[in-house]
């Protein structure tokens, strides 16, 4: 895994990501990881305790984490959404969309590529987290 790419202004969570498991069972943890096929619903709770939720991708085609990432930032949770594991450039722009603002790939990617892959399409086609309006309703209003 590479180091971590930050799409936000706010400081950085220097703590390791505990295991779902491991921070329902305690009550200190700021940071957790979800793994594929956990049920971000029961973070639901405590996100406004989180700084930084961890999603892995352990592969690419593996779009559980998608749904996971919606789920959180549609019930109001701010902090640091990390897509971590399989995660792939033509991803990027996917998985902006859905809330993801920081990226830890297992291949190192482009800083560069990956802006230019965030913002090569102006318009969108679906109503997500990041408020884009869609291109239908530009159209139809």
């Amino acid at each position: 895994m590479v180091d971590p790419i930050r799409l936000r202004d706010d400081e950085g969570h220097e703590e390791p990501a505990v295991s779902l498991d491991s921070f329902l069972d305690q009550s200190n943890a700021t940071a957790v990881r979800i793994e594929a096929g956990e049920d971000a619903r029961v973070l639901l709770p405590f996100l406004d305790r989180l700084s930084l939720i961890e999603i892995d991708f352990p592969a690419f085609g593996d779009g559980r984490g998608y749904s996971a990432a919606q789920i959180l930032r549609e019930s109001g949770y701010t902090g640091e959404l990390r897509a971590s594991g399989d995660v792939l450039l033509d991803q990027v722009s996917h998985m902006r969309r859905c809330g993801f603002d920081a990226f830890a790939p297992d291949s190192p990617i482009n800083p560069k590529l990956m802006e230019e892959a965030i913002h090569r399409y102006e318009n969108v086609y679906q109503a997500t987290s990041d408020q884009r309006i869609p291109i239908w309703r530009l159209r139809h209003g």
